[in-house]
């Protein structure tokens, strides 16, 4: 498995467990919400568009957030693989993602979707909230972005589902408990060498 993408609702534990699985796999771990924040760091022409934007409320536009991508994706590291996180979020970015790792000759091995109730997830996000003293997100707002998973993301998998990559893992119990379920399920994926 060298080319996989990390699906789950907000809260489900995708930054944790992102960076663990990519250590294990030894391939990066691509976030587009570090991607978008690298971008405002350094000033760039992209980090000033995703800047307004974010200032104004409103969402990256696809062909930001592909730009983004398909220049890290670019980078030495991710030739040999990657994990994504936070990306696909629409149908026009797996056109996309399927259009950048074929022109390495390559397509996704995987897509690994982590789920848990919302309640759970819920209740993790306000914890989260609290923890980090982030104010901004009350119920309603974690209730808001769960809604908005199920009607625009979460229709994703099905189109990867059709092309049998996706491996379903429960993201509920401990994050090692997690990371040796999402374990188990790449080994059940991968091909036996053949002796």
């Amino acid at each position: 498995m060298q080319r996989v993408v990390l699906f789950g609702p907000p809260g489900v534990g995708k930054g944790t467990q992102g960076g663990r699985l990519a250590v294990a796999l030894g391939v990066p771990a691509i976030s587009t919400g570090d991607l978008f924040r690298a971008h405002l760091r350094s000033g760039s022409d992209l980090g000033k568009q995703v800047e307004a934007l974010i200032k104004a409320g409103d969402y990256v536009p696809d062909s930001i957030t592909n730009e983004m991508l398909a220049e890290r994706l670019a980078e030495p590291d991710a030739a040999g693989g990657f994990l994504l996180d936070g990306y696909p979020r629409t149908a026009d970015q797996v056109v996309e993602l399927d259009r950048l790792v074929g022109l390495s000759g390559a397509a996704i091995d995987a897509v690994l979707l982590l789920d848990a109730a919302d309640d759970e997830l819920e209740r993790r996000l306000v914890g989260r909230a609290t923890e980090q003293g982030r104010a901004d997100d009350t119920p309603e707002v974690i209730r808001h972005r769960l809604g908005l998973y199920h009607s625009e993301t979460e229709p994703l998998v099905a189109l990867y589902d059709a092309a049998g990559l996706v491996l379903r893992v429960d993201g509920t119990g401990s994050p090692d408990e997690v990371h040796e379920r999402l374990l188990a399920a790449i080994a059940l994926r991968e091909p036996t060498p053949q002796g």
